[in-house]
């Protein structure tokens, strides 16, 4: 049995030891695993001029050809068609939603900082004749439109716009410029692969809770040499043996 001396002094080891144990102690909680929101893996970037928006899952219901480099929103992926919804409700910009086909669509794993085209167009309407025998504050007449994308029709190119609530197509003579999205060259998803699917998002997660797991084991056995030292601890002196 040991003696009181003893004892004493391994409860003053003890006490010694609670504060390292309480700061050992959040490393010995594996630290939450950061996952993406649905948010940020539900985006698909049309990487060319030749992606189409349905409005329904038909190649017969095309409504205008996506801004090359902009995104749509991924509400369902499907084998042939994925619904989606392109830009949003924040006057004078209205959500549309539809469909994509699946292999035209480049999926991505992140919030894209410009995921829509933001862009308005001023048009003007000139009267006939130059308005002769009018007014010439009234022979021309200008009308802003919520731009969203191209159609050609017999080799015409049409806007698909929205006006007072009303979306229809206007005439065009060139093509709108914009700035172009680069966010998405350098990710490694390609058409038709859905970001959930993607591997290296797993493999990144398996490596990540692998260096938590080996972490907790290196605490847990200095945790435990700890413990033994303290309890075996160095034998009393002469003079605590002998104190009643």
């Amino acid at each position: 049995m040991r003696s009181r001396g003893e004892k004493r002094a391994i409860m003053a080891r003890m006490k010694k030891l609670i504060p390292l144990v309480l700061l050992l102690l959040p490393l010995l909680v594996p630290l939450p695993v950061k996952r993406a929101s649905a948010d940020e893996l539900r985006y698909a970037v049309a990487a060319d001029s030749n992606v189409w928006f349905y409005a329904a899952e038909s190649e017969d219901e095309k409504l205008f050809l996506l801004p090359e480099s902009y995104y749509v929103r991924v509400l369902s992926v499907g084998e042939e068609f994925t619904a989606a919804e392109y830009l949003v409700n924040d006057p004078p910009f209205r959500k549309v939603m539809g469909y994509c086909r699946t292999d035209a669509l480049t999926f991505v794993d992140f919030i894209p900082a410009r995921p829509y085209l933001r862009k308005e167009i001023t048009v003007s309407y000139t009267l006939p004749g130059g308005g002769s025998g009018v007014d010439e504050l009234f022979s021309s007449i200008e009308r802003t439109f919520v731009y969203y994308g191209d159609r050609y029709e017999k080799g015409q190119l049409y806007f698909y716009v929205l006006y007072d609530g009303k979306f229809g197509y206007i005439p065009a003579e060139e093509e709108v410029v914009f700035e172009r999205n680069d966010d998405y060259l350098s990710v490694p998803a390609g058409p038709g692969v859905s970001a959930e699917e993607e591997p290296p998002k797993e493999s990144s997660k398996g490596a990540s809770l692998g260096v938590q797991i080996a972490a907790c084991c290196i605490v847990l056995v200095a945790a435990v040499a700890i413990g033994v030292f303290v309890l075996r601890g160095k034998r009393a002196s002469p003079s605590d043996e002998r104190e009643p």
